[in-house]
């Protein structure tokens, strides 16, 4: 059995809030970069250029990449062999992002009714996602996810006949109605398989899923490829503008599911796909 303090936990979260939205991942800056060269639109060079001004800019006066510094997205893996000591674990977890949002003068995006709309003041609470796994350490995993692209996101309940064809389709039509909205380039996080809601956890978790890594489903390898080069002909361009480069990539996820279903959610993110994980 190993013992993590819940102030360890809540100093990871602050630090990583902070970071996560000054510094953007290197996997996706370096879509960004090869976007200019690949991008045959003019506008569409300027805008990604003025997209990597910002990225330096932002890393160098350490300031936020985007206005909006989201709602605080965490997975956590905990090993089954981990005693958390001091604390609650929530408790610790919400501590670092209202610790993280108020030190590192982020701005506060979170209400805490959904309907009444009073701000909370600290963007918390965060979402949090919980998994056990083998072992004796803590895997921490912080997404902040902006609003502009998180809107444009959805579920799709297909029938089984609806077939590969379907889950493509189902894609491109996210994606087409999303247009500028999603502040294109966007990243694609796709989950197939599961329930209603497995299905937007595994969209969720692409998101988190470097550029760089493909799935390792063979079929599935070849259907994140295919989607991506249908995207980029789709016309919608760096900030919606024309021109080829909509999305950076198109990360998805499956899972199990019963004969008489295959959801689909797709869960689309603006070109500050911003991910860090640490693990304790």
């Amino acid at each position: 059995m190993r013992t993590i303090r819940a102030e360890e936990i809540t100093e990871n979260i602050k630090e990583m809030c902070m970071e996560a939205n000054i510094r953007l991942a290197d996997d996706v800056r370096c879509r960004i970069e090869d976007g200019i060269k690949k991008e045959e639109s003019e506008i569409g060079k300027q805008i990604l250029g003025q997209l990597v001004t910002n990225m330096e800019i932002a890393s160098t006066e350490s300031i936020p990449i985007c206005q909006d510094t989201g709602m605080a997205v965490v997975f956590v893996k905990i090993g089954q062999n981990v005693h958390i000591e001091g604390g609650f674990i929530e408790d610790a977890i919400n501590e670092g992002i209202r610790r993280g949002y108020q030190e590192g003068y982020l701005r506060k995006s979170v209400v805490g009714d959904p309907l009444i709309r009073e701000n909370t003041k600290d963007n918390t609470p965060g979402v949090i996602h919980y998994s056990i796994v083998p072992g004796e350490t803590l895997e921490l995993t912080v997404a902040p996810k902006g609003f502009g692209s998180e809107n444009m996101s959805r579920i799709v309940m297909l029938k089984p006949a609806d077939g590969e064809e379907g889950v493509k389709n189902a894609v491109l039509e996210t994606v087409k109605m999303a247009g500028p909205n999603a502040c294109p380039p966007m990243v694609v996080g796709v989950g197939i398989g599961g329930t209603f809601e497995k299905c937007a956890l595994l969209a969720k978790t692409a998101l988190t899923r470097s550029l760089n890594v493909r799935s390792t489903l063979p079929h599935i390898e070849k259907m994140e490829e295919e989607l991506l080069l249908r995207i980029n002909n789709s016309g919608i361009g760096p900030g919606g503008l024309g021109g080829r480069i909509t999305a950076l990539g198109v990360n998805i996820e499956t899972y199990p599911t019963h004969i008489a279903g295959l959801p689909v959610a797709v869960n689309i993110c603006c070109h500050v796909n911003r991910h860090i994980t640490r693990t304790i």
